[in-house]
């Protein structure tokens, strides 16, 4: 039940039980003031929205370390880009600010500050992601009535154009990385992403079918190898074209099935960065593909799929996308063009129709209609 009670001049304390039948108490200036805030919190209990006033004091550092370790679901990687944005960009700022002191109006003016800094466009999303996914954790642990990060305008990322090899500069990056020139190929016609690469151990690769099943993937984080499932955790099945099985053969002869199928030369695990600085951008230079990626071939695979007639869910499936909307998304032109084939041959195949019949075309008049 619900009191005030005047506590000298000028002093009034109102008190409540909260749901849980805990006593609360808070000191008002004005009598009107402590009626007008019992009115709203016996509201609130009554829709089932009453937020505890104190639970609100929790600085945003002492709630992001209780944020970050319940995303034990997440993948190293991530877990790892969460705990640097935090570090860098979320405890400078709001370290020191209850829960409850956090508005929307300084949010708004901190992604602002974060817009005009030398970040880009994609960076500022990430970190405001990663705030305001802490604060949505504050509002289902019933510490803040509602996210104060919600609605605030982001800048657009703006849409990179892919790069996408033919098969003549996919053999030519090829041939210039000397012995990897096999794993150049499998990136570009398996679509595989690096750590699935690096991963792939022989045991998983069956020549016979012509297929190579993505079971697992290693990362680098901080210096460490993490070995764990793909992305999105999506295990698949991927396709071998017929003229890598040969390659494939003599990178994988007297290996046992637990052993990896790419190596470094002195058979440690393949790390991204010292791939390239070893092999990969002197190989790109040579071919003439200077500032190209390892990820880039991954986008090749997906083109030369799509030419070669491949539809939507079969690109999936060998990316590994969660969904086919999500392939449309990335690679929307490339079956934008493959629509105009789609049309070409529809276009033939009437054509062949019109050709092969033995009946005339007769126009629909009025005269022949009312038959």
């Amino acid at each position: 039940m619900a009191s005030i009670e005047r506590l000298g001049q000028g002093r009034w304390r109102a008190r409540w039980r909260d749901p849980s039948g805990r006593q609360k108490a808070k000191t008002f200036t004005h009598k009107n003031l402590a009626d007008k805030y019992l009115q709203g919190v016996g509201m609130a209990m009554q829709a089932s929205t009453y937020i505890d006033p104190g639970a609100g004091n929790m600085s945003v550092e002492v709630f992001a370390a209780k944020w970050i370790s319940t995303q034990g679901h997440l993948k190293p990687s991530t877990l790892a880009t969460y705990e640097s944005i935090l570090g860098k960009h979320v405890i400078p700022r709001w370290g020191s600010t209850p829960l409850a002191r956090v508005a929307h109006e300084d949010v708004a003016a901190w992604v602002s500050d974060l817009i005009a800094s030398d970040l880009s466009a994609a960076t500022v999303r990430y970190v405001y992601r990663v705030f305001s996914l802490l604060l949505d954790l504050a509002v289902r642990s019933a510490r803040i009535p509602r996210n104060p990060a919600a609605g605030v305008r982001l800048p657009k990322v703006a849409t990179a154009e892919k790069r996408f090899l033919s098969h003549q500069e996919v053999n030519e990056l090829a041939q210039a990385a000397g012995d990897y020139r096999t794993a150049v190929l499998m990136l570009s016609y398996c679509g595989l992403r690096w750590g699935e690469l690096a991963g792939l151990k022989v045991g998983r690769v069956d020549l016979m079918r012509r297929r190579l099943s993505v079971v697992e993937a290693v990362s680098e984080v901080r210096g460490k190898l993490i070995w764990g499932t793909p992305k999105s955790h999506q295990i698949r099945s991927v396709p071998i074209p017929r003229f890598l099985v040969d390659d494939l053969a003599v990178v994988m002869a007297g290996k046992a099935p637990g052993d990896l199928v790419f190596t470094t030369r002195r058979g440690a695990v393949l790390r991204n960065l010292n791939f390239r600085r070893d092999v990969f951008d002197a190989a790109a230079t040579a071919a003439g593909l200077e500032r190209l990626t390892p990820h880039e071939l991954r986008h090749t695979a997906a083109s030369l799929a799509v030419s070669a007639g491949a539809n939507v869910k079969a690109v999936q499936r060998m990316l590994g996308h969660a969904s086919a909307a999500m392939t449309l998304d990335v690679y929307s032109g490339l079956f934008d063009d493959d629509l105009d084939g789609v049309a070409e041959r529809l276009d033939a195949g009437a054509r062949v129709y019109s050709v092969c019949t033995d009946a005339p075309v007769v126009p629909l008049n009025a005269e022949s209609a009312g038959r």
